[in-house]
């Protein structure tokens, strides 16, 4: 993983310095994707397949790869830049996250800031790291203390106002939030303490799977809207110490809109 993550680094990094001459695409509305997207996913599936071929892969600009995927137990999930937009603009906040799920549970993770050469890393049961120190989730006991981190909606605008009343209720609530866009580097700063907690609607199995991990193995929490399990697979995420975590939820909850009566 960290050969994998070096080697969509370089791609990254020296496509940063000739941004203007970029082809992009749009893959729907303000979701871009660019030629640095698909040549730093090649240069990790390269790594990847070359030392385990028969694992299955799960990545955001080529979907699920050919081969033994289906039969394989385990499979990885990669964003090759997490962050494209700010990419785009300059705005240095990116990053490269890469998971390693087995039978459908999270076993490896890995996000690395290429900018600033940080790799947040975690083994399931083995701790979460920062370029091989550990870290912890901070002691934070609450909201009012708590610095959140969130993901503004941008691609689908269903659920933007009760998205907006919880933002609004957690700015009044809270020491402050920050929105840097790129949401597998929000999840490492809860990890390693830079962030208390983190909640955004709408996101990809791609975006937080290697998030996930490094905070659970930090001490923290991790959940669907409900507090359950199964954030990969509603999109929704809510994330912090476990006193921070609790009470995102509570907030969330009373502002999420009723489910519709059979």
């Amino acid at each position: 993983m960290v050969k994998a993550a070096r080697r969509a680094s370089q791609v990254i990094n020296r496509a940063s310095n000739d941004i203007e001459h970029l082809k992009i695409t749009t893959k729907q509305h303000n979701d871009f994707v660019t030629e640095v997207d698909r040549a730093a996913e090649t240069a990790i599936i390269d790594v990847l397949r070359e030392a385990y071929p028969e694992y299955g892969i799960l990545a955001e600009e080529s979907g699920r790869a050919a081969g033994s995927d289906a039969e394989s137990e385990y499979q990885w999930i990669i964003d090759p830049l997490d962050g494209t937009t700010n990419f785009l603009h300059g705005f240095p906040q990116y990053a490269v996250s890469i998971a390693l799920a087995h039978k459908g549970q999270l076993n490896q993770a890995l996000v690395y800031d290429t900018l600033r050469n940080e790799m947040f890393t975690a083994s399931k049961g083995g701790g979460a790291f920062l370029n091989e120190r550990r870290i912890r989730v901070t002691k934070c006991l609450g909201l009012d203390d708590a610095l959140l981190g969130t993901g503004f909606p941008f691609r689908n605008f269903e659920h933007l106002n009760a998205y907006m009343a919880t933002f609004k209720d957690l700015t009044q609530r809270s020491q402050g939030i920050r929105r840097t866009g790129s949401a597998a580097l929000d999840l490492a700063y809860v990890a390693s303490g830079r962030l208390d907690g983190f909640w955004e609607f709408g996101l990809m199995p791609w975006d937080m799977a290697a998030g996930c991990l490094l905070i659970t193995e930090a001490g923290g929490l991790v959940g669907d809207l409900s507090g359950g399990d199964d954030y990969l697979k509603t999109n929704n995420l809510v994330a912090g110490t476990p006193k921070v975590f609790a009470q995102l939820l509570q907030v969330i909850d009373s502002h999420r809109p009723p489910v519709p009566q059979a």
